[in-house]
């Protein structure tokens, strides 16, 4: 009997992953949209889920404060009618801290190989883990994207040897795909 509870994380933690790529696949196959968004001052909203795995090393810096390093590897499946794409492979780097909160970078990879890139930020609540994204643009038809989406995430998995799996909760946000904008003066002269 024993066995069998050492062995249940590692089985969720196989299970998740094994989703998560058959997700993945999935969004591979999916119907092509769009080559391209319309650039301009249409804004895309959508809602979605993320669910990924990953490695997360943990110190302890006293009785009652956490630092850790958590790489997240999964899906992201959007939907809503003027969504940007229907899925895309999602990478996440975070930097946490029990105290000060979370900061990182997101990759998120559609079925073309363009890339968004996003920042994170989050913290800890008696209520819940609100996280913020800010899209930092992108390449191909996410070059110059802005906009922002937040989310709660779950652990669905986390055990002593670092492996962890979650999703998240009420991903929602909207984007603006342009071209890249220039502040004003930059490069030029100073007046």
């Amino acid at each position: 009997m024993q066995e069998f509870r050492s062995a249940l994380p590692r089985f969720r933690f196989i299970a998740i992953a094994l989703t998560s790529l058959l997700v993945v696949s999935a969004c591979a196959r999916a119907p092509k949209g769009p080559e391209s968004l319309p650039a301009g001052s249409e804004w895309h909203e959508f809602q979605g889920t993320w669910t990924a795995a990953g490695n997360r090393d943990m110190m302890r810096m006293g009785r009652d404060r956490r630092a850790s390093i958590t790489n997240f590897n999964g899906s992201l499946l959007l939907a809503g009618p003027s969504r940007p794409a229907v899925g895309f492979r999602a990478e996440a780097l975070l930097l946490n801290d029990s105290v000060t909160g979370m900061v990182g970078r997101a990759v998120w990879t559609d079925e073309h190989g363009d890339q968004l890139y996003s920042e994170l930020k989050g913290e800890d609540t008696a209520t819940g883990n609100k996280i913020a994204g800010t899209f930092l643009g992108g390449t191909g038809r996410y070059a110059g994207a802005t906009g922002t989406y937040e989310f709660s995430w779950r652990f669905v998995l986390q055990n002593e040897d670092g492996n962890v799996a979650g999703e998240s909760d009420g991903l929602h946000g909207r984007i603006l795909v342009g071209p890249p904008r220039t502040p004003p003066n930059a490069g030029g002269p100073a007046s």
